[in-house]
């Protein structure tokens, strides 16, 4: 199901990234919940359970108690009480007995719920809640000059308004303790509300904001994952990748979550790598490993002196040799095992498909461009060379000048011209004189 309130602007910009038009699957809600019981009876003589939970900006999720037991449908804005008084308007996103189950998911104890949803958000409600939306990024600017003046050592990265725009709860990120009073008695005066400082981590600010991965899709943290699970270097190390903070770290500055997904697939086949196989003694020498391939089981060694010859051995050889060396025996050579192992690899090779005109190539429009300028080149060369021949080969041409004398005319041609204009004269009548 999408968000049923896009047109009224309650998603942006904390949820929908599309500001309002849900092309996204899903809808723009980060925290979706298919409701699966709605178009269930319930039971005769069956209580329905009187808690929903509300959704606000950013992703955040509360428990409210519903006493008049109001009909709600997911998506609906509700007005419900605060903890500090006045209201806040939210969306509906869960409703029945599945609340029940996402309270146990979230250790909740039912006892504990003590605010209460007041009534369906009216035209007004919802027209002071829109305007108060939308004055949330000019607070946020105007906020965070005041914390450059006053030199504080934090980063504003949000800001929230109540729905009756009586409080605002700024998010901000610092590596160290802030003394904020100052900071806070200056928005007061400026904003004339309520002031609520909660400081966030990087994680949570690049959740909140949103933006586009390095894998081309939206943030994970902005569209589906909640649970913020502590990533290090040995998930990296476990999965043979280079450790490069650059390319390792997320938009957050931190190392991304998504290394985390595969690790268990990784270390499941790590389980068949032997331990302590650093090293492989033979008669020819001791060979030292250089790489290994997890899921294709294939391990490769190298001989001292000889680092651009890497021998590959399957792990099943590998811990043979291992137990040849524990009872101090050593084979002669690996180099024949790794041509058996290259060539059985040849054979069982099947190609699932024929790359005809190179699109899988990421640098195929590199090569054509190097391609064109090297013919280029070629071409250029072979005109200098050509010209070069030509100059040194071909005899100099006189050039014609006006001074040089004109050719001489035949006798031939000189008779024939004569013997015509004798013809024309005969032919022609006698002219008489005129007096």
């Amino acid at each position: 199901m999408g968000c049923a309130s896009c047109s009224t602007g309650g998603c942006t910009p904390g949820g929908c990234k599309s500001n309002g038009s849900c092309l996204t699957d899903g809808g723009c809600s980060k925290l979706e919940v298919y409701d699966w019981l709605s178009d269930m009876d319930l039971p005769t003589n069956f209580k329905p359970f009187n808690i929903v939970e509300i959704k606000f900006k950013g992703s955040r999720k509360e428990f409210y108690r519903n006493v008049d037991n109001i009909y709600f449908e997911a998506g609906e804005l509700v007005a419900v009480e605060t903890a500090t008084g006045g209201y806040d308007i939210g969306h509906v996103s869960l409703t029945g007995e599945l609340v029940r189950m996402q309270m146990k998911k979230r250790r909740t104890n039912e006892e504990k719920i003590e605010l209460k949803v007041y009534r369906k958000a009216s035209p007004s409600d919802v027209e002071k809640w829109k305007l108060a939306k939308e004055t949330e990024s000019a607070t946020m600017h105007k906020a965070r000059t005041i914390a450059i003046e006053l030199g504080l050592a934090m980063k504003l990265s949000d800001v929230d308004y109540q729905g009756d725009k009586s409080k605002a709860t700024f998010y901000y990120t610092a590596e160290g303790r802030v003394d904020f009073r100052e900071l806070i008695k200056r928005l007061a005066d400026s904003f004339k509300v309520r002031i609520e400082m909660r400081q966030i981590g990087m994680r949570q600010e690049a959740s909140r904001l949103g933006g586009i991965g390095s894998c081309g899709r939206e943030l994970c943290c902005s569209t589906w994952l909640t649970d913020f699970k502590t990533v290090s270097t040995a998930a990296a190390r476990y999965q043979n990748l280079s450790l490069n903070t650059l390319k390792l770290a997320g938009q957050c500055g931190k190392l991304k979550c998504c290394l985390n997904f595969e690790l268990d697939s990784y270390m499941d086949a790590l389980k068949h790598i032997p331990d302590n196989a650093d090293r492989l003694k033979t008669v020819r020498g001791d060979a030292r490993l250089q790489k290994t391939d997890i899921f294709k089981k294939i391990m490769w060694y190298v001989y001292p002196g000889e680092e651009n010859t890497w021998i590959p051995l399957e792990i099943k050889r590998v811990k043979e040799i291992q137990e040849l060396n524990k009872k101090g025996e050593k084979p002669d050579d690996l180099k024949d095992l790794a041509q058996q192992v290259a060539e059985t690899k040849l054979v069982s090779k099947v190609f699932d498909y024929e790359n005809v005109v190179g699109q899988d190539s990421l640098t195929r429009l590199d090569e054509k461009a190097r391609k064109k300028k090297k013919s280029k080149q070629k071409t250029k060369n072979r005109n200098v060379a050509e010209a070069a021949t030509n100059t040194t080969t071909k005899p100099l041409v006189k050039p014609k000048t006006n001074t040089d004398p004109k050719p001489a005319i035949s006798n031939n041609t000189t008779q024939k011209k004569r013997s015509n204009n004798r013809n024309k004269n005969r032919n022609k009548p006698p002219q008489t004189p005129s007096v």
